[in-house]
């Protein structure tokens, strides 16, 4: 029996090292990219260098970027570009502490380059001084962000949410969110320039071609949206972009529309629960469905080109419960494995089967399962 016994440890922690959930990381770093340099008139006076500014450099308006490349990279990059209030943090982690898209991905083969895009987190350095303010305005963005509303000093879900409840969770959703450093808050002024975010974008893309010799996947969310459009103007290395909730789809008559289309770059918009009329006690409801109306007019035009445009609103898709952060929700893998699949049935570049996904929990698979229960039988 102990012979048995030693002989079932040895071969359930082999097969449990196989199933493991580790991530193995290749390499990862930080780098800048695009900004400029402000200039002051005057000569640099060495013996006053506290208090003196003469002749002296800034270096703004540039994004900052956290990237990794998994041991076993198989596929094509991914740039995560976040959206208003928000940092690269949002694709990290859930206020639950789960894994965030950035991790998820990298499970699936690809390496993950993280933007915080210009005046904003650990890219704040700006050539506009903003004016910060500590406006209350959490209810604000939660209901804005369908998760529910604040009714009698409560937050409140939306039927069938898909958000991770709980006090702590929302406190740590709260703090994720960060100002801009050029924008006059005081006033009500977002000021963001969104020809400067889509040119340090750019600049992001094309040193990742320049290190990986891949073009990028650009993921934006939200007011990241615009800039994602406008950086195809600026780079060639786009292979696609996955827009999710974008602020807009572009004009079908503008600039960014002709650099896409050019280019002919594979484009899917993901929309969440709770949009349009039917949604009435869902008070963002209307504008999200305003917003999300842009993106079917774009999905004409570019599909009458012979170009590839999908929109998922998701429960068409049979998954329900989903906010604008969806990327955070209780179900964020099963939405990384339906953008996976996209990726795989419409991207150049990319490899393998979409229909055997590598799952994005890193959870003891059934086999294992079934060879425990076996194993256990025989010693019984």
């Amino acid at each position: 029996m102990y012979t048995k016994l030693l002989a079932l440890f040895f071969i359930l922690h082999n097969s449990l090292e196989q199933s493991s959930p580790i991530l193995r990381i290749k390499e990862q770093g930080m780098f800048s990219a695009g900004g400029s340099v402000l200039h002051s008139e005057g000569t640099f006076d060495v013996s006053n260098y506290l208090s003196s500014r003469a002749g002296s450099t800034l270096h703004v308006d540039h994004a900052n970027v956290l990237y990794q490349i998994p041991e076993e990279e198989t596929q094509l990059p991914i740039v995560f570009l976040h959206g208003y209030g928000q940092s690269r943090m949002s694709w990290m982690t859930t206020p639950d502490g789960r894994e965030g898209w950035s991790n998820l991905f990298l499970r699936k083969g690809h390496s993950v380059f993280l933007i915080d895009q210009p005046r904003r987190g650990e890219a704040g350095q700006t050539s506009y001084a903003g004016t910060i303010s500590n406006e209350t305005s959490d209810q604000t963005w939660y209901t804005q962000f369908r998760i529910g509303t604040y009714i009698n000093g409560q937050f409140t879900f939306n039927e069938n949410s898909q958000f991770p409840r709980g006090e702590e969770n929302l406190d740590q959703f709260f703090r994720q969110m960060t100002p801009d450093t050029a924008m006059d808050s005081a006033h009500g002024d977002q000021n963001i320039n969104v020809t400067l975010v889509a040119k340090a974008v750019a600049a992001v893309i094309d040193k990742v071609y320049s290190k990986t010799g891949k073009k990028s996947i650009l993921f934006s969310h939200s007011q990241g949206g615009m800039p994602g459009w406008e950086s195809a103007r600026y780079t060639n290395n786009i292979a696609s972009i996955i827009a999710i909730e974008p602020g807009m789809a572009p004009d079908v008559t503008g600039d960014d529309y002709k650099a896409l289309a050019q280019k002919k770059i594979p484009i899917a918009f993901y929309y969440g629960d709770y949009i349009g009329t039917n949604f009435t006690d869902v008070p963002a409801a209307m504008m999200w469905n305003f917003m999300r109306t842009s993106a079917y007019t774009f999905e004409e035009k570019y599909k009458n080109e012979g170009l590839t445009c999908t929109i998922y609103n998701l429960p068409d898709e049979k998954i329900y419960g989903n906010d604008h952060m969806m990327f955070q929700d209780l179900n964020n893998d099963v939405l990384a494995d339906h953008i996976e699949k996209w990726i795989l049935n419409n991207v150049e570049g990319s490899g393998g089967d979409p229909d055997r996904i590598p799952s994005s929990s890193g959870a003891i698979n059934f086999k294992f399962i079934v060879l425990i229960l076996y194993l256990y039988g025989i010693l019984l």
